[in-house]
This record gives C-alpha cells, structure tokens and sequence, in this order.
C-alpha cells in the first residue's frame, strides 16, 4: 500500500480526531492513521470548514459536517440555520426561525435526530403540528453543540429511521480538553418587528469543565438561557375547498383541457392578523467521565431542555358562507362575494410548554490491543404542556348575522384585496355596539414520548500487516418508544354580553407593509383577550370543561448489526471499504380510548356535532415487521488530492405515530363534507434503496471541491385510501343528519342537547367518506449535491458555494384529485458564503435560498413558495480571551409566502423584519 497518501494532509486527520469524540474518533481514525497524526489546536471559521472537509473526506460513505468554530459557537445562532449550510439540507421557518429540516427532498418525518448516537423523543401541543417522531431544533441552543454530523447513507451501526439522513447532534465531554477550561457569553437580542414586548432581550450561556485526580476523573457542566420577543404579521385564508357553493360561481373562463371536471375552488375566509411571541429557553447538560485505568473510560451524562412560547394573536377576518363569483383558468373563485353577513373578530392564545430529560451511561473498554467493546444506555423523554393547560386557546365576536351588505376579496394579487360594505349598520362594523358572541374553543395535546435505547458493541481490529480487512464491528441494540397522547377539545358558540370585554381597535399602520397592496386590507385590527372572554363565558355559566381523548402506541425494535473494514489498493490506489448488514424486528401495540357516539346534533347552522356516551372504552390493535438494512461503502484515493466514492445502503423511515392509531374520529358540517379517519397500526416503514457517487478534489489547505449523484427507491409509501360507508353509533345504528328537513326548534346550541335536533330514525343515513393509511405507492427520487469550499492563500478571504438538484419521478399534479400521495420537501437549495478571517477579526455573510416545495397534502395542498435570506456574522477578539460578537438575521427583511393548489389560492403571507444580536463571550 502507498502509506504516502495516508501521511499527507496530516492537518485533516489531526482536525478530524480533535473534533470527534467517543466511538465515533475511534471508526474513523483508527490504526496507522492515528499514528500519523501531529495535533494542532486551531480555531475560526477557516478551522471549522476545515474539520468539516476532513470529516467528510475521511469518514466511510456520504457524510457532511458542522464544526463549532470555538467553544460555544456555532456558525449560526440556531442550530438549523447552521444545518442548512450543508448541501442537500434546506430547514422548515417557524417565526422567522429554522426548526426543521428536510434532506435530499425528504421532510422531516423522513430525517432521524440522535444526540451522541442516541435516537432523542419529541412531542407537540399544537394540534396543527400534529404527532411528529421528527426534532425540533428550536429546543437546543446552538451554543451547547460542538458539531453536527448528517450521514446521507446508511451504515450498520447507525440507528435506522432516516431515509433523507440520520442527524447527530454531538456536545463536548470533559475528557475532550486538557484540564480546566471555560467559557461564559451574554447577548442581546433586538428584533426590529416586537411590536408588544421587549425590543431587546437576553441571551446567556456558559460551560465549565475540568479534569481532576491527573487526568482520570472529568466533570463538565454547561447552560444556556434565552428568551426572545417577536412579532409577525399574517395576511391569508383559512385554506380552499373544492366545489364548494359551485352552483354560485361562473366557470365559463376555466380551462376544460387541463380541468374537465370544471372544478372550483373557494376560500373559507380572508384574514389580517397579529402575532405576538414571548419564548423562553433553558438548556443544560452535566457530564461526569472516570477513567480508573488505561483502557476503560465511563460517562454518565444528563441533559434537558426547557422550553415555553406563548402567542397572543388577534385577527380581523370574515367568513364566505355561500360565496359568489367569477373562476378563473384554473378553476379558482378569485373574486368571492358574499351578501348580507357580518364581519368577525379573534383573539387566540398559543401556549406551548416542552421538558425534556435524557440520562445516559456510556462504558469503553478496550479489552486487549485489538478488541473493544462498548455499553450505552439512555432514557429519554419530552413531555409537552406537562400542567395540562390547553395549548390553543380561542374566541370569535361578530356582527349581527346578515347585517353587514356586502363583504368579499379579490385575490389576484400577492395580497388579498378586502371589500366590505358595511353602511347598513349605524356606526359601522367596528362600533362596539354592533358586534355580538358568537363562538369560544380549547383544543391541544399533552404529549409524553419515552425512548429507552441500550446499546452493546465490538470492534476487533486486525494488527497484522498483511492483511486487507482491517476490522470487524458488531453490535446489539433494543429500542423502546413509546407515546401517549391526550387531546383535548371544545367548541361552543355562546351568547353572552360583552359589556365587561375590554375590547378595542387599532389601526392597519405599516402592518404586512413589504406586500404590495396592503392599502386594501382591513382598516382596523380588533384587540381583546381570549382569556377574559372565556371568563365571561364562565361568569354566565356556559363554560363546558374540554373533553380529552387518548391515544398512543408502543414500537419495541431488537438490532443486531455487523460490519467489515478493509483497507486495501487497486493499482497502487488505496481503497477504503465498509461492508454492514443490520437486522431489525419490530413490534408495534397501537391503543386509543374514547367514548362511542350516540348520536350526532344539529347545534348551529355550521355545526353538526357527535354526541357521546359517558363509558370510554379501549380499542388496541397490533402489528410487527422485520427488515434487513446492509450497506457498501467503497472510496478511493486516486491521488493525493482525488477521492471518489460508491454508497449503497437500504434505510427505513417509520410509519407516523397517528397513523397507526385505532380510533376512528369523525369531523362533519350540516350539508357536507362528511369526512371520518382510522389509524392502521399495521402499516409498514417506508424504505429505501439508496445509491450515491461522488468525486472529490481536496487540498491541503481545507479547500475542496465536490460533485455528487443520488438515487433513492423507495417503497411503501403512506397514503390515504378512502372509502365511502356508514358508520355505526354504540347501538349498532348508522349515523344518521338530523340537518336535513331539521325539526321544529333546530339548530339549538343549548349545551343540553334538544331532542329534537339529534338524529332519529326518519333522518338520511350519512355516508361518511373514511379515510385510513396503507402503504399503496412507491417513488424514485434523484439528484446532484454540487459543492465548493475555497480558501484564497493566506489573504483571509474564503468562499463556500454549494447547490442541491433534487427530482422525484411523479411530481405533485394540481388536477389529480384523487393523488394521496406526494414528496413534501422536495426542492432545490443552494448557499453562498463570503468570510474574512484576520488576527483578531472575523466576518461572515451567508445568503440561502430555497425553491418552492410542497409542504403537506390533507383533504388540500399547502406550498411554501420559494424563499431565501441574507444572514452576516462578525465577531472581534479585544484579547486572546475576550471577544465580542454581532450576528444580522434576514438582513433584506425577507417575507414568506403560502399558497394552495394554486399560486392564487393564497394561504399565508408573513411578514418579520430583521434580527440582530450583540454579544460578548470570556474564554478562561
């Protein structure tokens, strides 16, 4: 073998093992390259871009990293913003903030997150976010994170669960420095778009670690804080449905080639909105290491995360009863009038809680010189709203139904234009004395999700000369996931005086101002609190207390894995490969219990409501499914400079958790639709057969260049198929409308139901369309990852420039109405990055941008059209130990915009102004 070109490049392979720690280093850099190794402690955005060149020309398969330029620092102030930089990565915005990512066109739900190898819970409040397996990285401060590494491929040892990639999440440990070291920041915060709150708020973080009884006991200690005020303005709808008030709507421009069915399409609402956040965040983790002899090294390691954000949102908005109007090409109501209805006015209260634990124990032992083993176990939870508060809290005041003459939109812009005639009401729509209750509603999960992982592994490593197998690796892992979940819910339309409500108006002012046309919006924006509504309701005794129902699921997964190294050469080429097959077999238990339905109550002209019985009952189903997961790596180094690479490997992506849930729940409005789901915990995991090549130019200085191709089949996609049938209520019955020829005295909102509005024998049998998810379709998904990372001499100056081409072989078609299924993430993305980097300063400026995607398909699709942002970051060393800090966020004040099946068919238009951030950090 050439041991020439392992010696060069001595700079990578010194990063690679300084920036790795535990099992990981020793994969990597094991052996004769170790040996090799001259260590040199570097720092800076050029020192981070180069760990991360090193981790990706060493490391077996396709592998991207992120390296924390110092202690605490990240190149980005969240840790998505920072992933996103990587090829194939584009992140998912919530508040102008990243926190989730989507990997070669696979959304999160097809992305594992593991912290130090271990697969970490999550849980959610809202009911929008659903029941997610897939991490928020809002919850972890960028400053507890020493580096991130995302493996594109599969390998054995890696835990399964990641189609897109497996994400690991690495913090330091104290045996990873040299006796005492510390660090403390504080930052401020200014985020020009708090409008209620602080403009300015803190940001606070620290470690400390040290090693004692010379070297053999290690204890590191490390927090975070941060709180943040913002404010977002939403201009949108409350989504599109299909071929509602048809008869209502002129079809006579719409394209019969592309939309035969004359299909239309018409708005629930117009909105204008306010959002006001507080966020708070703690972070902190303790890590104790003992080494009582050469050879064994113990941590025992805890972590948690604190997180609680609460929204107070107001909105003006009115709602299309029975709209009226023009479609255009497409078969979209463009221009929806609505005569004689009223105007609404919101308040919402969004109240998240998160608490997650993780406590881990982790044991290397090396055995003798050539076998090792390795013992790691964890428990971990997140909970959410742990108090069991209600995470959406709600009310509507409105006018007198039919009072105001006119209201509508036209939506041929950006921006909805706002029509309202209100002139036969005294005063106006926004006179207090012409608005009325109308509606109050709670609803939102407490969510606990459980992991327990033990993890036991070997590494025999062959010390012979003449031998190309290097090494073995094998290994055993037990996963246990579980989750419970409770929602609850309520709706009531009340009336109920308003005298005590403290309810106000403030002007449209500069609100959504970066759209063009948002003279035309409401004039006004209501302001009132939720919570004294509800209080008001309670006062009059119409308060009804929520009704919760329960779900979870219990997933059990036995790993057995083993893997092969060999080192050998072709052609005086050396040759690297890793060849891995891992087993799994996978039990799931699936429960939900809930009370049956024994009748269903015409309450209101828009509500038909299931009664149920007062004797929950429990419903468990069960499924299980094995797989055989193997993996080949293969790279060659062509020349000092020249490496390509081969990556086969088979991945899975797990079935959602509220797909498999028994229950069926129904969801119904007096005239249609009447739409009802069931879980099927029988479904399978989605896998896929992933084939990677690559070529790749390095030089010494951690500059590289890289192009690589993908393919992924995959199979066992999850959709909805439907049916239309009966459903049976406790006695046996169908389910019948007693909204149809409704008796005497119906609708009657009265909290008792009236007899005379709950369905009867005479009343229509309803024909429920039941949706429930099967594995029905498969995809091919393709692209190129285009990378450039350059470091102009010793000038100070580098660049990095990467771009992403993804393709799916079926794309998303607007007229398919009956398509279940389709790739949500999938789009380009690209990065462009410009630094300095002098004695004592240092700036960045980082531009990404990313094509419009698909981001969920329900009854209709929701787009994020395409989307990109200039972030910059500058930091100045006043001593070797003192620096100062200031970042800039959506430096251009970029704004976000959804649509529906169509471009018009707008969903949401956000706007939130830039953020900045002047920070200090102290380095003993």
């Amino acid at each position: 073998m050439n041991q020439s070109t392992f010696k060069k490049s001595t700079l990578y392979a010194a990063m690679l093992v300084a920036m790795s720690g535990g099992a990981y280093a020793q994969q990597e850099s094991s052996g004769e390259d170790a040996q090799n190794i001259e260590v040199i402690e570097v720092q800076g955005i050029r020192s981070a871009l180069t760990k991360s060149a090193a981790t990706k020309r060493y490391s077996d398969g396709v592998v991207d990293a992120i390296t924390a330029e110092d202690i605490g620092k990240l190149p980005d102030t969240n840790l998505a913003e920072s992933l996103q930089r990587i090829s194939g990565v584009s992140i998912d915005r919530a508040n102008n903030e990243g926190n989730k990512v989507t990997v070669r066109g696979f959304g999160p739900d097809f992305n594992l997150v593991t912290l130090n190898g271990r697969q970490m819970p999550n849980s959610s409040a809202l009911q929008s976010a659903g029941i997610s397996r897939s991490f928020n990285f809002r919850e972890i401060a960028a400053e507890s994170v020493s580096g991130v590494n995302v493996y594109k491929t599969g390998r054995a040892n890696v835990s399964s669960g990641g189609i897109g990639a497996t994400i690991d999440i690495q913090s330091a440990r104290p045996f990873d420095y040299d006796e005492f070291t510390a660090f403390a920041s504080a930052k401020a915060i200014y985020d020009t778009s708090v409008e209620s709150g602080d403009d300015i708020t803190p940001e606070i973080s620290g470690m400390i670690s040290s090693t004692f009884l010379d070297g053999t006991l290690g204890l590191l200690l490390s927090a975070s804080h941060s709180e943040r005020d913002s404010h977002t303005d939403v201009v949108g709808t409350d989504g599109w449905v299909r071929n509602r008030s048809a008869d209502n709507v002129d079809k006579s421009a719409i394209d019969t080639s592309k939309n035969p069915e004359q299909a239309i399409w018409t708005p629930w609402t117009a909105r204008v909105e306010h959002f006001d956040t507080e966020r708070e965040r703690q972070n902190a983790q303790a890590v104790l290491q003992f080494q009582p002899f050469d050879g064994l090294v113990a941590t025992v390691d805890y972590t948690m995360s604190r997180l609680k954000e609460v929204s107070q949102t107001n909105r003006m908005a009115f709602w299309f009863d029975s709209p009226m109007g023009s479609a255009d090409v497409n078969g979209t109501l463009i221009d929806p009038r609505d005569p004689d209805d009223e105007l609404n006015f919101w308040a919402w209260e969004y109240y998240e809680e998160k608490e997650n634990d993780s406590i881990g124990v982790n044991i290397e032992w090396q055995a003798t010189d050539s076998l090792s083993f390795g013992l790691d176990l964890h428990d971990s939870t997140s909970h959410s709203n742990p108090d069991g508060q209600t995470a959406e809290t709600l009310a509507n005041l409105k006018n007198p139904p039919g009072s105001v003459a006119l209201i509508g939109a036209d939506f041929d812009g950006e921006i909805p234009a706002i029509i309202v005639d209100d002139s036969s009401l005294p005063g106006g729509g926004y006179a207090k004395q012409n608005i009325v209750s109308d509606l109050y509603q709670k609803r939102g999960y407490e969510m606990e999700n459980n992991i327990k992982q033990y993890h036991l592994s070997g590494s025999w490593e062959n010390l012979g000369t003449d031998s190309a197998l290097a090494r073995i690796n094998f290994g055993v892992v037990r996963t246990e996931y579980e989750v419970d979940t409770y929602l609850s819910e309520v709706f009531s339309f009340v009336d109920v005086p308003l005298d005590n409500l403290d309810l106000d108006f403030i002007e449209l002012g500069d609100t959504a101002d970066q759209f063009p046309g948002t003279e035309n919006l409401f004039p006004l924006i209501p302001q009132y609190n939720v919570h004294q509504f509800i209080d008001i309701v309670a006062a009059e005794g119409k308060f009804v207390e929520p009704s919760i129902r329960t779900n979870g699921i219990s997933e059990d997964t036995t790993a057995l894995y083993v893997s092969v190294d060999v080192d050998t050469e072709f052609n005086d080429m050396p040759v690297k490969m890793n060849a891995g097959v891992r087993y799994e077999s996978t039990d799931v238990t699936a429960y939900s219990i809930q009370n049956g339905i024994v009748a269903m109550n015409y309450r209101h002209v828009q509500e038909l409501r299931p009664v149920f019985d007062d004797m929950p009952s429990e419903q468990s189903l069960s499924g299980d499914y094995t797989r055989i997961l193997p993996n080949l790596d293969v790279s060659m180094t062509i020349t000092d400079e020249l490496v390509t690479r081969f990556s086969y490997s088979r991945t899975l992506a797990r079935a959602g958790i509220s797909a498999m849930f028994p229950a069926t729940v129904v969801n119904a409005r007096p005239g249609g639709p009447f739409n009802a789901s069931q879980g099927n915990p029988n479904l399978l995991p989605i896998t896929s057969d992933n084939f990677d090549v690559s070529v790749e130019y390095y030089l010494d200085d951690g500059s590289y260049a890289s192009v690589g191709y993908f393919k992924k089949y995959v199979e066992n996609f999850i959709g909805a198929g439907t049916e239309n049938r009966a459903i049976n209520d406790v006695n046996g019955d169908p389910l019948r409308d007693p909204s149809v020829d409704p008796r005497s005295g119906c609708p009657d909102a009265s909290e008792t139901p009236n007899p005379a509005c709950l369905s009867q024998a005479s009343d229509p049998v309803i024909s429920w369309e039941v949706a429930t998810p099967d594995n029905i379709q498969n995809r091919v998904v393709d692209g190129w990852e285009f990378n450039v990372q350059y470091m102009f001499a010793d000038s100070g100056f580098g660049a990095v420039a990467n771009y992403t081409l993804v393709d799916s072989d079926e794309a998303f078609d607007p007229y398919n109405f009956e398509q279940t299924i389709a790739l949500t993430g999938l789009s380009d993305s690209g990065n462009l990055i410009g630094f300095y980097e002098g004695d004592n300063f240092q700036i960045r400026f980082a531009y990404n941008w990313r094509d419009e995607f698909l981001l969920s398909l329900g009854n209709e699709p929701t787009f994020t059209e395409a989307y990109g942002q200039l972030d910059m970051s500058a930091s100045y060393d006043i001593t070797e130990a003192l620096t100062i800090t200031f970042d800039g966020l959506n430096l251009t004040d970029e704004t976000a915009r959804r649509h529906g099946r169509f471009e018009e068919q707008l969903l949401s238009a956000e706007q939130y102004g830039p953020r900045y951030n002047l920070g200090i950090s102290y380095t003993f």
